[in-house]
């Protein structure tokens, strides 16, 4: 898989110029339309992960990766993508027209995690397919960003914020009232976060070849400096699923983005995920996906 992009790097392979204010102090934020990317002009859109966060309003039927799943966007669709998620589009040359805004995580310091939201988390929808009338609200918005970072006023890049949550939350109401995460600010819920952050910050496994170090439960619970016990109640309580399986979850997914975009032998994903020994890889990955992982990666 190739190397974290960056918001530098998107400026010079995109746009070919650079504003002055992309690393300062407030963070970095802008908006664009899709048009100059899609159609006939299309550029491929390589699977990695960036270093920024993007919300993308499409118009046409395409397929986007993200992680390890594949999504078919039938009409048009809003996405939402972070730099803990890899992800590619193909097919941009059926888009028709769309916008898209990008900014870094300092954009949003001092006003709030984002990654408590579901449409940044790894296992939450990251696609959503819109009807007709939800193109128009969602057009709205992005027309109203244009406006705003054109203008003069002082302010604007808090006006910006608030648009970005209303995109944020416009498509979380569209989520299944069951998908809807409830951050109730509890035990439980403050130990669930703690570990999800912990997990998902060894990753991505990237080109420097890390081990991972942090695998079982009480790894976790040691870090956490709370009791494995604890630490299990706490995640079935919030997420219906054991540390084991929470971890192995992850695991998997990082395997299969590994075996499929990029060249690693099997016995190097293995390593880097921390199996002492490649058969132990081989069979933990067997036991959940029911393939190998050379059959998996062939598949």
């Amino acid at each position: 898989m190739e190397k974290i992009e960056t918001l530098e790097e998107f400026y010079k392979k995109k746009l070919d110029w650079m504003p002055d204010n992309i690393r300062n102090e407030i963070g970095h934020f802008n908006v664009f339309p899709l048009e100059p990317f899609v159609g006939e002009k299309a550029q491929p859109v390589p699977y990695k992960r960036r270093d920024f966060y993007k919300i993308m309003l499409v118009i046409g039927n395409s397929k986007v990766h993200f992680a390890d799943k594949i999504v078919d966007v039938k009409k048009q669709a809003l996405s939402f993508s972070n730099p803990q998620i890899p992800y590619k589009w193909e097919h941009l040359d059926n888009v028709r027209n769309g916008s898209f805004c990008v900014f870094n995580h300092s954009f949003f310091l001092d006003f709030g995690s984002l990654n408590q939201y579901s449409v940044f988390q790894p296992e939450g929808t990251h696609i959503f397919e819109l009807t007709d009338e939800q193109v128009i609200r969602v057009q709205s918005v992005y027309y109203r960003m244009f406006e705003e970072i054109n203008s003069v006023y002082i302010h604007k890049y808090d006006v910006l914020r608030t648009l970005v949550f209303e995109l944020l939350h416009f498509a979380m109401k569209m989520e299944p009232p069951a998908a809807s995460n409830k951050h109730a600010l509890h035990a439980s819920q403050r130990i669930s976060t703690l570990f999800l952050e912990l997990l998902e910050r060894q990753f991505p496994i990237d080109e420097n070849h890390q081990t991972i170090t942090l695998r079982s439960a009480s790894d976790f619970s040691r870090q956490l400096n709370i009791h494995v016990n604890h630490l299990n109640r706490a995640l079935k309580e919030t997420t219906k699923k054991t540390t084991s399986h929470l971890i192995a979850e992850r695991f998997l997914q990082e395997a299969k983005i590994l075996l499929k975009h990029s060249a690693w032998s099997v016995s190097e994903i293995a390593w880097a995920l921390g199996f002492t020994e490649t058969t132990h890889f081989n069979n933990f990955f067997k036991k959940h996906v029911h393939l190998s992982p050379l059959k998996f990666r062939n598949f």
